[in-house]
């Protein structure tokens, strides 16, 4: 079945996306850019962590949207510098120290209140467990970054809803290798197609596609250009997978 946009038909891909949701065990949910639009938090803190380290780099969102196709912090800034061309490379010990002064300020940032839940993220979360429906995460950032939005965001006893919360250093390869959705998959003992995946780019849509789990798109920022063909809809928010009530 190809994908239905809700620009080409939004009460079709209201409809499937409904069904999709409806009929799902678990619904696992990607982090960055699907429950919030933190990739803009993301480049600031990179650069915060550049001037503190001493290094003359710059991210602009045109470097960044490009950098995003590389997944994880660490393997996007290696591929940065070995892009540059200038010796020696960082060695792996810098780049942690890097992307632990990065996470250390994103959580600053995100602390302030300025990155809210995506429309409709927080509704779906509710009426999914209403319905008895397990909820998970399955995404290529880390744990600590996961915590620091979600706190915020839901309050800090947020993992208790989720019965899998699987990041990038938990598995061997980060997406668009299918590894965290594998690791939940059995965490959750559930088969792919009891599940639906949750996703905003093509790295995660290919992720979780490999996983053989079906894939419901809400395009973000950063990633709305991506080719989302292969997912089962794309929608521009998760609000619009809300029930109405009637107005009678």
């Amino acid at each position: 079945m190809g994908s239905i946009t809700q620009t080409e038909a939004p009460a079709t891909a209201r409809c499937d996306a409904n069904e999709l949701i409806r009929r799902a065990a678990a619904l696992i949910f990607d982090v960055d850019g699907t429950l919030a639009e933190t990739e803009e938090l993301h480049r600031q803190a990179f650069n915060l962590a550049f001037a503190r380290h001493g290094l003359d780099w710059q991210w602009d969102r045109t470097v960044y949207k490009d950098l995003l196709r590389v997944t994880g912090g660490k393997e996007r800034m290696r591929a940065y510098h070995k892009r540059l061309g200038t010796a020696p490379p960082l060695s792996d010990m810098d780049l942690a120290g890097l992307h632990r002064i990065k996470t250390a300020y994103y959580a600053e940032l995100v602390e302030t209140g300025c990155c809210p839940l995506r429309p409709g993220v927080a509704d779906l979360l509710a009426a999914a467990r209403a319905r008895g429906q397990r909820l998970a995460i399955a995404t290529t950032t880390s744990h600590g970054n996961i915590d620091a939005l979600l706190s915020q965001a839901l309050g800090t006893t947020w993992a208790s809803d989720f019965e899998a919360i699987v990041a990038g250093d938990d598995v061997r390869h980060k997406k668009p290798a299918p590894d965290v959705y594998l690791e939940t998959l059995a965490r959750l003992k559930l088969d792919a197609a009891e599940c639906v995946a949750i996703e905003d780019s093509a790295n995660g849509l290919i992720a979780a596609s490999r996983a053989g789990i079906p894939v419901l798109i809400t395009r973000s920022m950063f990633f709305a250009d991506d080719d989302l063909a292969a997912a089962r809809v794309v929608l521009d928010d998760l609000s619009e997978l809300l029930d109405r009530p009637n107005k009678n």
